[in-house]
């Protein structure tokens, strides 16, 4: 997308708020569609921005809420949590139809598939496990008060609703066979452990991370499923988009890990939990949560797909269907059990 089809309004709104741009602006689209939508934004001098906005399409219901992210960057912007400084928020529906922020432009490697992970060099591959890792503790290190973050907290228990509502986005998809999803749902939801209380970004992955050429995180992104809860489904999260060798399953998420040289999930959890001082952990209570709520996540992603939803240039290799999403969930509930 062109500066061109950018709507006079916000470029004009970008200028009143951003002192030091320099000439034009141009806009470029560089993520989104089925998702926020992302467009880096640049002037004369080089300078560069990322405005981000919702889909022009429908959307999820409690999803793409741009003041929650712009709340969570403020938020997290003083303390040692990596994240791009936000710059401006925009809450006026006559600017673009929308609610739409300005952060600085981070700079570094998105590192998103197989391919992108291969490109890291070799001897900076276990730098982008550790350092994700130790962007996760820190995270998880800060206290929600201390931030102003504490009023998102719900009353009771977090995972207890997160399995209410997937296991009903599952319901409501096009799947025919949900057993194995209704099995995996019925083990989890019968042992919910209690749980922490704290940051959890949702979608905490490296395709949601800036890494640089040496492979340390620089910049978390994408904060859209932020909130309050159980800080341990994020590392659950990670831990399911991580691959490794001798594993009979794909990783529940894109990753870069395929690529090999990367740490192990078990490298990962020893660090983690060394840096976070936690004791004994049920980490297969929170790797099969991850995975199950991976696959109704690719069920509604499937549902869209097979409707049209997701427009011509959807890559039906990029989907996972029916198949994928219920081995998902039967690897989710051996996982759970120990086999």
């Amino acid at each position: 997308m062109s500066d061109d089809q950018i709507p006079d309004a916000v470029v004009a709104w970008f200028r009143s708020h951003i002192d030091e741009i320099d000439g034009d602006l141009t806009f470029t689209r560089i993520a989104g569609g089925r998702s926020n939508l992302t467009f880096r934004v640049t002037d004369d001098a080089g300078h560069a921005w990322a405005l981000r906005r919702p889909p022009l399409g429908g959307v999820l219901e409690t999803a793409h809420d741009m003041g929650r992210e712009w709340r969570f960057l403020a938020a997290l912007n003083p303390t040692d949590v990596p994240v791009p400084t936000p710059r401006a928020f925009c809450d006026d529906y006559d600017v673009w139809g929308a609610d739409l922020y300005v952060m600085d432009f981070a700079a570094g490697k998105v590192l998103n598939d197989t391919e992108s992970g291969a490109a890291v060099p070799e001897k900076a591959r276990t730098n982008v496990g550790t350092s994700t890792v130790d962007v996760l503790a820190a995270l998880h290190a800060v206290e929600p008060a201390a931030v102003g973050l504490d009023d998102l907290a719900r009353p009771g228990n977090f995972v207890e609703r997160q399995l209410k509502r997937w296991h009903r986005q599952a319901h409501s998809s096009a799947m025919e066979d949900l057993s194995a999803l209704d099995a995996t749902h019925d083990a989890l939801a019968a042992r919910v452990p209690e749980g922490e209380v704290g940051i959890v970004h949702g979608d905490f992955r490296p395709g949601n991370i800036a890494y640089d050429p040496d492979g340390h995180a620089v910049a978390v992104f994408d904060w859209e499923l932020a909130t309050i809860g159980d800080p341990l489904c994020d590392l659950g999260h990670l831990l399911v988009s991580w691959s490794e060798p001798g594993d009979t399953v794909a990783e529940a998420l894109s990753s870069p890990t395929p690529a090999g040289g990367y740490p192990t999930r078990g490298e990962l959890i020893e660090r983690y939990t060394a840096a976070r001082g936690l004791g004994d952990v049920d980490i297969a209570y929170y790797l099969a949560f991850a995975r199950w709520r991976a696959a109704c996540i690719h069920a509604g992603v499937w549902t869209r797909y097979r409707a049209g939803d997701m427009g011509a240039d959807a890559d039906p290799d990029e989907v996972t269907g029916p198949p994928a999403i219920i081995e998902q969930a039967e690897t989710a509930l051996a996982e759970l059990e120990g086999r």
